[in-house]
């Protein structure tokens, strides 16, 4: 298990989030945060509607800014090359429903939208399992992934990239992840640009930014308490005793999460972030924080034919 260790400085050229917060100079006015979740007659299944960005925005700030906040993160130890581009990656996976939108700006050009950018997205299942690593131990006590049945490709299930439409917006649908220890609730995502869609995968570009996205521990807490979450016992982290997660909120990539129904959490989210970044920059993967590594030691599932081995973060 890595130690507690953050690098946090932060420089221009680093990748970045951006998000609401105090007004700064430069900032990413309200108007602008529903401009870039507005639609497009090309892209309209990935947008947002007004009234959904308004939400946004008040949930976030009352004066969304485009601001440095925070430096890249590690990959972890779960990263496969080859992912597809595809806007729902469940694969018919059991779990509460989660609509993730996300936005990609240019944060050393105002905030603009970044089109064409692609951002790609992988996390566990219901029960902590990854794709291409399904006999790694999430820990506690959980059923094998393969009893939860043959619907999903053990090398590609809630792995995928889409390509950002003219307002720089995304949108995946996916389940709710799970938790495997030592880490809490989170999803990866990594930014490219320059690259292009080839054979049902994104190729060539470079990274601008590698990052992890993190959900409120209430809303998590509700979800595990019902099935199949439920059916993985143990210790879950909690945000605040996270190695990779560096309690900035937003600015440190925790989701602004929208409930179907109040009431119900059974219903699903929806998930809301932007995403600043410097397409100049390259990430290499290996930022700050660690991967967490399950109890049984690195990953031991085989990855897919024909793909690149994963990171040895940990």
């Amino acid at each position: 298990m890595t130690g507690n260790h953050r690098d946090t400085s932060i420089t221009r050229r680093r990748a970045l989030a951006v998000t609401g917060g105090t007004v700064a100079a430069g900032g990413l006015a309200v108007a602008g945060f529903q401009s870039a979740f507005a639609d497009t007659a090309e892209t309209a299944d990935t947008a947002v509607s007004d009234a959904e960005a308004s939400a946004t925005a008040s949930a976030t700030s009352t004066g969304s800014t485009c601001t440095q906040l925070m430096p890249s993160v590690t990959e972890g130890p779960y990263y496969l090359d080859g992912a597809l581009v595809r806007k729902d990656i469940t694969e018919g996976k059991s779990g509460v429903p989660l609509t993730l939108r996300l936005t990609v700006v240019d944060a050393t050009d105002g905030c603009t939208p970044v089109p064409g950018a692609a951002v790609e997205i992988w996390h566990c299942d219901a029960w902590g399992y990854y794709s291409g690593y399904t006999t790694a131990n999430p820990g506690g006590s959980a059923p094998a992934e393969s009893e939860e049945g043959d619907s999903a490709n053990d090398n590609t299930f809630l792995r995928a990239y889409q390509i950002a439409n003219a307002n720089g917006v995304v949108k995946f649908e996916t389940i709710f992840p799970g938790w495997y220890t030592p880490r809490t609730c989170h999803i990866h995502v990594k930014v490219h640009t320059g690259g292009e869609k080839a054979d049902g995968t994104y190729e060539g570009g470079k990274v601008n930014f590698t990052g992890q996205l993190f959900f409120d521990d209430a809303a998590a807490e509700a979800i595990f308490a019902l099935k199949p979450y439920s059916q993985h016992t143990g210790s879950y982290t909690k945000l605040a005793d996270d190695m990779v997660y560096d309690g900035g909120g937003a600015a440190g990539g925790l989701l602004t999460l929208k409930p179907v129904h109040k009431n119900d959490p059974s219903r699903g989210y929806k998930g809301f972030l932007t995403l600043g970044v410097d397409p100049d920059a390259e990430n290499t993967g290996a930022g700050s924080g660690g991967g967490g590594t399950p109890p049984s030691g690195a990953p031991t599932g085989a990855p897919p034919t024909d793909t690149a081995s994963p990171s040895a973060s940990s």
